[in-house]
């Protein structure tokens, strides 16, 4: 296994081919995918995902990738580093974004695949995924905001379709769940928001009652369930932003970084450090 890099923090390839001519490699970038024409399989991490004409994903970096080919395909790739969010341009915030999305990153794995939810987004993506390729081409000393202001609208409304699926597979188990879960994760950093009164009242459950209610569904304490959902969005920031440890703990609403960091060590078995270093789990 092999990490595959691109050499600008931004760029965009189309792309034709009747077979896949690289061996599966794991990468140091996001990556946007459209596929235009074509059909197979896609590969992320050992599982196998049926890919058609129309289908669009979203790749976090360092996942195991590759496409197993079974009608010539034409794809769109959109590669962007993870400083493409550190630039604040005056139109739009990628630090704000990140903060945003960076526990539904950090969960992608829980809905991998085409997630679009209608096909309005769908054809607004690809609408601007082109826009973005012919501004590529182009290039005058507009084309880099514009080229800017479409990326943020896609991310955006991938992370919503995100968010969508996985509130949706969590209302599956019971029909309040899901926004009880996406209550917990967009107030993550907020301990005052995530009081068991104060949940209790918002859902319309009892008080006494709601710590049972709320393991039953997620298999955990709600304490352990925050705790955890924190540490993912530890290892989505540690892996790519350049925040200082203590600077994500106090985001986080960590006591400091030495309780970031046992906490870390207890559910992870590894420090942050050796964490950083390994990235990613890509099996061969």
């Amino acid at each position: 296994m092999f990490i595959k890099s691109i050499n600008n923090i931004f760029e965009i390839h189309l792309e034709e081919l009747v077979s896949w001519g690289n061996r599966a490699y794991k990468n140091n970038f996001f990556e946007i995918v459209y596929v235009e024409r074509g059909s197979g399989k896609q590969c992320i991490n050992q599982h196998e995902f049926e890919y058609n004409e129309g289908n669009i994903f979203l790749l976090p970096p360092l996942d195991c990738h590759s496409f197993k080919i079974e009608e010539p395909s034409r794809f769109y790739f959109i590669r962007f580093t993870d400083h493409y969010f550190l630039k604040d341009d005056g139109l739009t915030n990628y630090n704000s974004w990140f903060d945003r999305i960076a526990y539904i990153l950090a969960n992608y794995n829980k809905v991998p695949g085409d997630i679009i939810s209608s096909d309005r987004e769908r054809q607004f993506i690809i609408n601007t995924i082109k826009s973005i390729y012919q501004e590529y081409l182009s290039a005058d000393h507009y084309s880099e905001s514009i080229i800017s202001g479409g990326v943020a609208s896609i991310l955006n409304i991938l992370a919503r379709s995100i968010e969508k699926k996985y509130v949706e597979q969590a209302n599956e188990i019971d029909n309040r769940f899901g926004e009880i879960l996406r209550y917990i994760n967009t107030n993550i950093a907020n301990h005052e928001s995530l009081r068991i009164p104060l949940l209790a009242n918002k859902f319309g459950v009892s008080k006494s009652y709601f710590s049972e209610y709320f393991k039953k569904q997620a298999g955990v304490t709600l304490a352990d369930y925050i705790l955890k959902s924190k540490l993912k969005i530890v290892e989505t920031k540690v892996l790519h932003t350049d925040l200082t440890l203590k600077e994500i703990a106090y985001q986080l609403n960590f006591a400091d970084s030495s309780h970031l960091a046992r906490s870390f060590k207890k559910v992870y078995g590894m420090t942050v450090k050796e964490f950083k270093k390994s990235g990613h789990v890509c099996l061969a």
